[in-house]
């Protein structure tokens, strides 16, 4: 092991802090049982304290194409920007979800897009959109709930969020928790982009494999926490 890297292990949740391509060339995993779920960088200009977010536009679709390959993956980005990706890897993908939000800016939803691996909706439960319908009320009654759809109204994390950290983009844990429960099981969960840590509690709750690698030490501290923190309360809620 590289002793210059910087090593969480919880269980089944394993996070670095380093170069994602070094850790990954260095962990020599088999990534044929691998899902890469990432919200990479948006190449627009974020201040992040270790990542210039401003990158020569092919240079930027190349180094996600390295860091992803064809591999089984799941990302989050700007409808734009997946088009681009999809074309630079070469692959198409098996579902698209919306993720709408409401902002103070132009942008107001992001796609999920889920290459080489099928969700399925039927594994996670939302709220019926109809429930004063007498079957649809009879549903409720009984304790059901329908099945997740593809366009997903859930609000960004913001200053005033409870769940806000110091991270400047920071994912809502709804929209991970959404990623990973709809995927396959027996696969490793990998995010090359840890961030603060929310696709690694997502897969705390779903008791998921998951390595996850970020490269700025103040934001591995963060998701280290973060993750150390879930740990009570997803037991709590097996």
């Amino acid at each position: 092991m590289d002793n210059s890297r910087v090593v969480f292990f919880l269980g089944d949740i394993q996070i670095y802090n380093g170069n994602n391509i070094d850790v990954l060339q260095n962990l020599g995993l088999d990534l044929s049982k691998c899902i890469f779920v990432s919200d990479p960088p948006f190449n627009i200009g974020y201040h992040y304290d270790q990542y210039n977010d401003k990158m020569n536009e092919d240079d930027y679709y190349n180094w996600l194409a390295y860091i992803f390959g064809t591999q089984k993956q799941v990302i989050i980005h700007y409808p734009e920007y997946l088009y681009k990706h999809s074309f630079n890897i070469g692959l198409f993908p098996e579902k698209v979800v919306s993720w709408v939000y409401n902002s103070n800016t132009g942008k107001q939803h992001r796609d999920i897009a889920f290459f080489g691996v099928k969700p399925d909706f039927r594994k996670v439960g939302q709220d019926y959109k109809n429930p004063t319908d007498k079957r649809i009320a009879k549903r409720i009654a009984d304790g059901k709930t329908a099945r997740l759809y593809d366009w997903w109204e859930i609000n960004q994390v913001k200053n005033v969020s409870a769940e806000k950290t110091a991270h400047p983009c920071q994912m809502p844990l709804k929209v991970m928790e959404n990623i990973i429960g709809v995927l396959p099981d027996d696969y490793i969960i990998i995010d090359p982009f840890l961030g603060s840590g929310t696709t690694a509690l997502a897969c705390q709750k779903y008791n998921r494999k998951f390595i996850g690698i970020e490269l700025d030490p103040k934001y591995f501290e963060i998701a280290k926490q973060r993750i150390f923190n879930a740990q009570g309360l997803f037991q709590n809620c097996g």
